[in-house]
């Protein structure tokens, strides 16, 4: 009793093997719902508070002076350079902007070493 194919078009296997990978994705994906519906680490909903908080304003402040920008500098920068710092958590506000060293800052010292060490 000898097992011969089943069939041997090509097209045919390609569309079995494609089907049993998108059944395979498809129950991974609800695998991963199913997992996140049961999550055991998710914190659990607070209970509503009796008391309600005073919502937050933003208030401008009276009489503080804009920062010192050096000349030269786009606004562009200065923009980039604001969003950083107020991205790592900085609340109070930059007096000024310089630029300092700019003619050997450390990047340009260490494009400057590993140029050296590929040669």
């Amino acid at each position: 009793m000898e097992h011969s194919p089943v069939t041997t078009n090509p097209l045919i296997i390609m569309l079995i093997n494609m089907t049993v990978v998108f059944i395979v994705l498809v129950a991974l994906i609800y695998l991963i719902k199913l997992i996140h519906f049961v999550d055991p680490t998710k914190e659990k909903p607070k209970p509503a508070q009796a008391e309600e908080e005073e919502p937050l304003v933003a208030v401008k402040s009276e009489g503080a002076p804009p920062p010192v920008v050096e000349e030269g500098i786009k606004p562009e920068i200065i923009a980039a350079i604001s969003a950083a710092i107020a991205a790592y958590g900085f609340s109070g506000q930059v007096k000024a902007v310089h630029i300092i060293n700019h003619e050997g800052t450390p990047w340009r010292a260490s494009a400057k070493f590993n140029n050296l060490q590929r040669k």
